[in-house]
This record gives structure tokens, C-alpha cells and sequence, in this order.
């Protein structure tokens, strides 16, 4: 037998709502006598699914009204936002034009301000620094210097042209290009060139100052090592050694001379002589041409030794001791130096040591010439 049966009134919803209609009017007191009969109870009863009905419909209607709302709260902040953005690009617009405008009347202003003969017509010293190796790639090449040379000579405010020296030297090719620009501007005679010596002032940085009309050192300064290197390294019994093949593939008995892994024949030596010696000749010439008899008769001049300026200026390498602050008192009542060599890219002066670095690190061939006019 069942726990529930199946006509449990309990279990049956037909049966369970007219109990619990009937509990209802029980519980209230009254029979359905009382209530106005059994037809009050159907009609009763029968109102239920129209409510149930209007209540999933009020249901639906407030579900799309709350969904209407919510995407017109949506729409709101995100017109509010784009109001926004529009808002800070025109400030951002305004605040660049703003201060594009500043700094084109500051500069107005100060050119307006400032008084011709303090921006243009001042005196002044027009000076072109040689500062260290000289070569093509780096700061101190010929087409670098020559621009500055040449732009100090061309402004009329500038009493003389200094070239302000502090290099070991470099290039025979990048010297002698520096050499004749400023001998061609010399012999024009419209302005004086000095050429200052710093620390140093050797070789190929001496050539240069030689075309100048005066050469001015410091006491200590070192002047001359007038001659011409090439350095490299004999390692042919390494290699054997080592074990190491070289294979070398050229057209021409002497093309590979000055491989260092190769043994150099002694007339390949002697031609290798001869062309230090030319371009060592190159040199004399241009020292002489340059200086003139204020040169002394010494030898010593040539042999590639380097001097001080007190010995310098006894053997006519140099015709005075100063420094540039002193040159700039002689010439001027108010001593005044501008600099007219020509700015470098910081980024591009970067990228060509980056790249000369890692060339030598990894042995490639460099594009400067082996013969140098540089102290070793």
C-alpha cells in the first residue's frame, strides 16, 4: 500500500484549492450560506488567470521600459564622452598654438630688442675647432672644418679666423684638403687665419696650421711630429703555429702586401719605403711653403719629433706663446669669441663610432687611408 494515495486530497491541486477555499471560509466564520452561496466562490474563482495574466503583462512592460531607460543612460554617456574628448582636443589645440605663439614673439622680441652691433656688427673672434683625430669619419674631417673656415671669413663682424687646434692628426688626404682652403683664403688677404695650439698640435693637425698667417702655441703645448706612419703587425709564423690556413684570393703579385698574415718580400718593403717617403715629402713641402724662412735651418724640423712651444717657437714651427683667451684681448678692445663650427647630429656622430668600433673590434677594412700623419 501507498504512503500518498492517489486521491489524496492533498496531492491533487483541484482538490487542495477547494480545501483551501473551504479552510478560508471556515477560518473566516462564515459557511456559504453566510457568503452568498456556492455562485460567490466561482465567481471568485474564476478572476484568478486575468489577474495572473495582467500581472505578466504589467511584468513584460516594466522590463522593457527598464531596458529602454538603460540604454538611453548608455546613449547619454557616451555623447557625454564624446562632448569630453572634443572638449580636451581643442584645449590641447589651443594650449600648442598658444605656445607656438609665445615662443615665435619671444624670439621676435629678441631680435628686435637686441642691438645690431650686439647680434651682428660686435666684433668678434671667429673660431673653428680641430678637436681630435682627423679623418673622414669623425668630427674633425675636411668638409666639416672648411665650412666653418670659410663661414667665420665670410662674416664681416669677425676681426680673424682662428683655427683652434688640440689633435694628435689623421688623414694626409682630409689634412691637405684643410690645408689648401685656408692657404686659397690666405692669399686673398682680406683677414687674417690663426691657428691656435692647445694641448696638441702634431702631424697632420701641424699641416694644417702651417697655412695659417700666424701659429700661436701655449708653453707647454706639443708642435710638430712632422713626418708619416703606418703600423701594422707581421703574424705569418702565428698563423703557422696556430695551424691556421690564410687563404687570400687576389689578381696581382702585390695586391695583398699588407696583409699581415703574409709575408712582405723585401721589394715590396722598399716600394712601401718609398711611398712613406713621398708622402713625407708632400708634408716638408707644404711646412715650407706655409712658414717660409721663419723656419730654422735645422733637420730636426723633419725627422717626425714633437716639441714644446718654447722649443717650437725657437725653431720657427711656431711665432708666438699665447692661448686663444690672449689672442682674443690682442685683437679686440672687448674680447669676444664666437664659434662657427658647424653643429653635428649627436645621433648620427653616435652611430659612425658605434660603427668604426665594431669594424676594428671584428678586423673589417676601414675606408681611411693606413698612411697617417698622426702620432703612433
Amino acid at each position: 500500500m501507498s504512503d500518498t494515495p492517489k486521491d489524496d486530497p492533498w496531492t491533487q491541486g483541484e482538490m487542495s484549492s477547494s480545501s483551501g477555499k473551504g479552510a478560508s471560509a471556515e477560518a473566516g466564520g462564515s459557511g456559504p450560506d453566510e457568503s452568498g452561496g456556492s455562485g460567490s466562490a466561482e465567481s471568485s474563482g474564476g478572476s484568478g488567470p486575468a489577474e495572473t495574466g495582467d500581472s505578466a503583462e504589467v511584468l513584460r512592460e516594466r522590463q522593457r521600459l527598464a531596458q529602454i531607460e538603460s540604454m538611453d543612460r548608455w546613449i547619454q554617456s557616451v555623447l557625454v564622452e564624446q562632448r569630453r574628448s572634443r572638449r580636451w582636443k581643442l584645449f590641447f589645440r589651443f594650449a600648442w598654438l598658444a605656445l607656438l605663439l609665445g615662443v615665435a614673439a619671444l624670439v621676435g622680441f629678441a631680435l628686435l630688442m637686441v642691438p645690431g652691433d650686439e647680434r651682428e656688427q660686435a666684433r668678434h673672434l671667429g673660431v673653428v675647432k680641430v678637436d681630435g683625430v682627423i679623418d673622414s669619419e669623425s668630427p674633425a674631417n675636411a668638409e666639416r672644418l672648411i665650412e666653418g673656415i670659410e663661414a667665420a671669413w665670410e662674416s664681416p663682424s669677425s676681426a680673424a679666423v682662428v683655427l683652434h687646434i688640440n689633435s694628435p692628426g689623421g688623414s694626409p688626404v682630409q689634412s691637405q684638403r684643410v690645408y689648401k682652403a685656408v692657404m686659397a683664403l690666405r692669399e686673398r688677404g682680406d683677414k687674417p687665419i690663426v691657428a691656435v695650439v692647445e694641448d696638441l698640435g702634431a702631424s697632420g693637425a701641424y699641416y694644417m696650421a702651417s697655412a695659417a698667417d700666424e701659429i700661436v702655441a701655449a708653453p707647454s703645448s706639443l708642435v710638430g711630429s712632422i713626418g708619416v706612419i703606418y703600423a701594422g703587425f707581421g703574424l705569418e709564423g702565428a698563423i703557422d703555429d696556430l695551424g691556421v690556413e690564410r687563404r687570400v684570393f687576389t689578381a696581382g703579385d702585390n695586391k695583398a702586401f699588407l696583409d699581415p698574415f703574409s709575408e712582405m718580400r723585401p721589394e715590396q718593403q722598399a716600394f712601401w719605403q718609398e711611398v712613406l717617403d713621398t708622402t713625407h715629402q708632400q708634408f716638408i713641402d707644404a711646412v715650407k711653403a706655409g712658414r717660409g724662412d721663419r723656419l730654422a735651418d735645422d733637420p730636426r724640423i723633419f725627422s717626425g719629433l714633437i716639441w714644446t712651444g718654447e722649443q717650437a717657437l725657437e725653431l720657427g714651427l711656431v711665432d708666438r706663446l699665447g692661448t686663444l683667451d690672449e689672442e682674443a684681448h690682442e685683437w679686440l678692445d672687448q674680447p669676444r669669441i664666437k664659434d662657427y663650427t658647424p653643429s653635428q647630429d649627436p645621433f648620427d656622430r653616435l652611430a659612425r663610432r658605434f660603427g668604426v668600433g665594431v669594424a676594428q673590434w671584428m678586423g673589417l677594412p676601414q675606408a681611411s687611408s693606413p698612411v697617417r700623419y698622426q702620432l703612433p
